[in-house]
């Protein structure tokens, strides 16, 4: 009776062990996901201004920024006119500035945003095409936009994601020597069956294929928990925040995450067990 116990007590630290690793797994490829959103969506935030000449009437302005809007990399673009703009810094002013000096100084502009193809990793290139191309557009004096916040968004992103994957392959590396330990200790723990069965002459092969079914099985259940404890912790993150992480439009993800997370406890559980199985049983 002790011994059952004490079997089904190295069964649950086993699957203990796989869904905690598994769970931090899942969060940290949570937290690479949103990041990447956020980043992006961040980057679309951005706005780029392009100069036009003063006296550019209006319906050349609209030409060009139906030029630009042709472009791939252009996601949404807002024209200001002169009379716009005045309004726009009378209203930030608190005094109308137009009237105490007589004229209106500022220019027309076209306001660009860029679609989720402006990567971190190609944003510099992108960014020189369009100044390089909107720069030979009739009208255009300039395009003006903050070069410290795209870089540092880039910078940013780069270190996240290099943290989160030396991260992920630590954790990977303890997953493989927690999940060998364990599988040990059950090997130790049936070790009177196993000398009985070497007895009678079961082959090496057999007496294995028992605990690499059950590392498959045992990968998968960590991987389901480790799937659900995931969900739940960015629903209460979620609602504690009021962030909207459990939105339809991540559903794709999480299931995708989900997925990873299965095949990767199927997947190292088993070629833990398989090393373990044949360093304690085949060779011995």
């Amino acid at each position: 009776m002790k011994n059952k116990v004490n079997l089904w007590g190295t069964h649950g630290a086993t699957v203990l062990g796989i869904t905690l690793v598994l769970f931090m797994l899942g969060l940290l490829l949570s937290i690479e996901y949103h990041s990447y959103r956020l980043t992006h969506d961040a980057q679309e935030r951005i706005t780029y201004k392009v100069d036009l000449s003063p006296d550019v009437s209006d319906s050349l302005a609209l030409a060009q920024k139906a030029v630009m809007e042709k472009m791939s990399f252009v996601k949404h673009i807002d024209y200001i006119s002169k009379a716009q703009a005045a309004e726009i810094f009378t209203e930030d002013l608190g005094e109308d500035f137009v009237g105490f000096i007589g004229y209106n100084p500022l220019y027309p502009s076209l306001m660009v945003n860029f679609n989720v193809q402006l990567l971190p990793d190609n944003s510099t290139e992108v960014l020189d095409r369009f100044c390089a191309e909107v720069s030979r557009l009739e009208g255009v004096t300039g395009v003006a936009y903050q070069e410290n916040v795209v870089s540092e968004l880039r910078e940013v992103f780069y270190k996240l994601s290099w943290f989160l994957i030396v991260f992920v392959l630590l954790l990977l590396v303890i997953t493989v020597v927690l999940i060998a330990s364990l599988i040990r200790i059950a090997i130790y723990s049936r070790r009177e069956t196993i000398a009985t069965m070497r007895m009678v002459g079961a082959t090496a092969s057999f007496i294995s294929r028992p605990f690499l079914w059950r590392s498959v099985l045992y990968g998968a259940l960590g991987g389901v928990i480790a799937s659900v404890l995931t969900l739940v912790t960015l629903w209460a993150f979620g609602n504690q925040f009021s962030l909207a992480l459990i939105a339809p439009e991540h559903w794709l993800w999480y299931g995708a995450i989900a997925v990873v997370l299965i095949v990767a406890g199927i997947v190292v559980s088993y070629l833990a067990t398989a090393v373990t199985v044949r360093r304690y049983i085949v060779k011995n």
